[in-house]
């Protein structure tokens, strides 16, 4: 029964000692392997086999980018502003080895070189410039941090002020600053809106001025050429209605030249024509000398004649 028990915490005890002698390396990280108490090797990622009693993990190392943020540290500016600046820095271990050798405490160590080194930035800098060059001084930062971090290993890749807070009399100084800039800058927009509206207006009524003065001075144009082009047919209508006259009693008189009409009918249509002019309003009457020899007519002429004068007296 005895042996049975001591066979069995031996085999408690192998399988003991095989479970410390195998080590699993997740991945992204390394492992540091001491022997005796020295650096052996590094262990990459999967199944490492150790020694047991002999070998050892002194550390772990994750070799991803990792980011830290630090607490706010007080800064003096050139001009003798005390402020506020917490930074966020972007690291990666490039080497294990000098990671866990050269340096006790690196987080520590990072954290205490980028508060003395923005001291020393931020102190060649006035406030304004600080709050409006935080590209320089990230740039500024990252530089002399990557320098400084280089012999332990790791590799600085970013650095970013996260928050960079004035005193509150400077913030309430900016605010009001701010606040009159924005007001002036209303201002000037307001004005500079109300001219140009100005301006537009009064070209729109110098447009519409010119546009009227021209549409009227069109219409006068219009309206003389329409009278003359009026007269110029008026004119040219009683020409060729005088011409019309013309060729008509040109044409009667060739026709009845040509009709062959004795000096009986001329007669008796001169007696109808004074007949009707006898008819009219004229109280006088001319008779043509080739009439004289018409006895008969000249009587009924002179009765016509005299006979209009009583009538208009009646």
């Amino acid at each position: 029964m005895a042996t049975i028990f001591v066979d069995l915490v031996i085999v408690l005890f192998v399988i003991l000692i095989a479970y410390s002698s195998v080590k699993i390396i997740r991945q992204a990280t390394i492992g540091i392997v001491e022997r005796l108490g020295k650096f052996h090797k590094t262990a990459e990622k999967g199944i490492n086999i150790l020694i047991p009693f002999v070998d050892g993990f002194r550390a772990i190392v994750d070799m991803r980018e990792q980011v830290v943020s630090f607490v706010p540290q007080p800064v003096i500016t050139k001009d003798n502003v005390t402020m506020m600046i917490d930074t966020v820095i972007y690291y990666q271990v490039t080497d294990p080895f000098k990671y866990t050798y050269e340096i006790q405490n690196p987080i520590f160590a990072i954290d205490n070189l980028a508060a003395t080194t923005l001291r020393n930035i931020v102190g060649d800098l006035e406030l304004d410039q600080t709050l409006t060059s935080r590209d320089l001084v990230n740039t500024k930062l990252r530089v002399i941090l990557d320098e400084a971090t280089d012999k332990w290993g790791i590799k600085v890749n970013r650095v970013e002020l996260k928050n960079i807070i004035p005193p509150q009399d400077i913030q309430s100084a900016m605010e009001k600053q701010m606040r009159a800039e924005r007001e002036k800058r209303q201002a000037i927009l307001l004005a500079e809106g109300q001219k140009t509206a100005a301006i537009l207006e009064a070209e729109g009524l110098k447009q519409a001025a010119i546009l009227n003065a021209e549409a009227f001075k069109e219409a006068a144009i219009r309206k003389a050429e329409g009278s003359r082009q009026a007269n110029i047919l008026q004119a040219e209508g009683e020409a060729q209605a005088i011409l019309n006259v013309q060729r008509a009693f040109a044409d009667s008189l060739v026709m009845i030249k040509e009709a062959g009409i004795d000096d009986k009918v001329i007669a008796l249509k001169s007696l109808e024509a004074i007949k009707e002019l006898g008819n009219g309003q004229a109280t006088k009457l001319i008779i043509p000398g080739d009439l004289s020899g018409l006895g008969g007519v000249f009587a009924a002429l002179k009765e016509v004649v005299t006979d209009a004068p009583v009538k208009a007296q009646k």
